[in-house]
């Protein structure tokens, strides 16, 4: 798996790091309460240099993948971004990803950590004739998003250029072009930034010298519990349906035929879901541990 450029940095801070090879290795700098409150009241940064990138160029590129994808391609902006999925032909979600378009020949697909390879052998078994080329990228990939109630404000003030109106672009930020793109974290407003792997440190630096609070996955994941957000390997892998993961900004019901597409239709007009994620509120602090089966008791009998 693809390492954060940025292991060092964390752990001259004396952060708590996951062991080698673990995905979303930063777990606090040690102060999990205030990265909580940064998050909610000021800005905070996000070390996401770990995931997975994958070129798909070429130009049958949009019109491949957008009969593959669950969510729109072929009308996607240059410079914008998009949530989307791969699923099966049941209806299960395989792959989640956010998927910018380069220029008219090139989309990029933003993975989860180490999975960009998998997701280029699934696109490859629906390759034939199209001019396609896939190419993993994640060595040049690095991307640190910014979050919370005033992160845009922080970034109009460092960006020499004014901040896109609507998708993203490339901006200067203390001299390193950056592409920004706006997004949500863990139901915070939020940016990603990409000054590639090899200015990552530099980029970091420059947003924590100007006051950005570093966050780690212990805050992360309690924003993402409030938010009723899942995390992809976490709570959300290849059982589950995209209703059930509280997906729906990831899948389109509108732009046609898509691999899985007509079981999420069906779940759409009929409904039907046996399960779906939800926030649990319990009256303790003890650890409830994963796979706890939960019963609720009739007040009848």
């Amino acid at each position: 798996m693809h390492q954060s450029p940025l292991k060092e940095i964390h752990a001259s801070c004396g952060a708590r790091l996951l062991p080698e090879g673990e995905a979303r290795a930063l777990l606090t700098y040690g102060d999990v309460p205030g990265e909580y409150a940064a998050a909610t009241t000021a800005w905070v940064i996000l070390d996401e240099t770990d995931r997975g990138a994958l070129a798909v160029t070429g130009a049958d590129a949009s019109s491949f993948l957008h009969s593959l994808l669950a969510n729109e391609v072929r009308n996607l902006p240059v410079g914008h971004s998009i949530s989307n999925l791969l699923l099966d032909p049941k209806g299960k979600v395989r792959f989640t990803l956010e998927l910018t378009r380069a220029d008219e020949n090139e989309l990029r697909a933003s993975t989860e950590a180490g999975q960009a390879g998998a997701l280029s052998q699934a696109l490859d078994m629906y390759l034939f004739s199209e001019d396609v080329v896939l190419t993993e990228t994640t060595e040049q990939h690095a991307p640190i998003t910014i979050a919370g109630p005033v992160a845009e404000e922080q970034l109009r003030g460092l960006s020499e250029e004014p901040l896109p109106s609507e998708g993203g672009a490339t901006l200067t930020i203390k001299g390193l072009p950056v592409f920004a793109s706006p997004t949500t974290r863990a139901g915070l407003a939020a940016w990603t930034l990409d000054a590639g792997s090899e200015h990552a440190a530099d980029l970091w630096s420059a947003l924590v010298d100007a006051g950005a609070q570093p966050i780690g996955r212990i805050a992360l994941d309690s924003l993402r519990a409030e938010a009723c957000v899942g995390q992809a390997g976490e709570d959300i892998d290849d059982t589950l349906y995209p209703q059930e993961a509280r997906l729906e900004e990831a899948f389109s019901l509108d732009k046609g035929c898509y691999i899985g597409q007509e079981v999420v239709a069906k779940i759409d007009t009929y409904g039907g879901l046996n399960k779906r994620l939800c926030l649990l509120s319990v009256d303790h602090d003890d650890f409830v541990p994963r796979g706890t089966r939960l019963y609720r008791e009739d007040p009848d009998s």
